[in-house]
């Protein structure tokens, strides 16, 4: 079971689809204030149609809120356009949370830098696009790392 972690999400359609990611991975799904929208969004309940009751939400006032909860044993991959080491480097493990930053900023640099081999991008074509979607995203590392590890 992994985690999946968004950090101030701003578009309800994207953590709806992060929900159903959840659903269908058995993972958990982590969202860090301030949220964009409200969870009772009908974008939100949309995008999870009627899965969106059954998703293992957890609302965290902030990232280290989220972070202290999870135990000092917790691994943690910040998923970044900033990261130098690519996604198909990293080793997943059972357990494994996976942070993105919201849609406008990403995550923080600070973040990025000092998270060190656990910073990790997503490879794409150079000069080809500046991000994905964050649903996109979230979709595609997840995959891998349940890839890796199995379900």
């Amino acid at each position: 079971m992994f985690h999946i972690v968004l950090v101030a999400p701003e578009i309800p359609h994207n953590a709806g689809a992060a929900g159903r990611l959840a659903l269908a991975t058995g993972s958990v799904l982590h969202l860090i204030k301030p949220l964009g929208f409200s969870l009772e969004d009908k974008y939100v309940r949309r995008t999870g149609l009627d899965y969106w009751k059954d998703v293992d939400l957890r609302v965290w006032e902030n990232l280290e809120e989220m972070q202290a909860a999870a135990g000092v044993d917790a691994r943690f991959w910040y998923l970044s356009t900033k990261a130098a080491k690519g996604l198909w480097d990293a080793k997943f493990a059972d357990g494994d949370y996976l942070i993105f930053g919201c849609e406008g900023r990403g995550l923080p640099e600070n973040i990025v830098y000092g998270a060190g081999e656990q910073a990790v991008t997503i490879p794409m074509k150079a000069d080809s696009t500046r991000s994905l979607n964050l649903s996109t995203a979230v979709a595609i590392v997840l995959y891998e790392a349940v890839r890796q590890v199995g379900f």
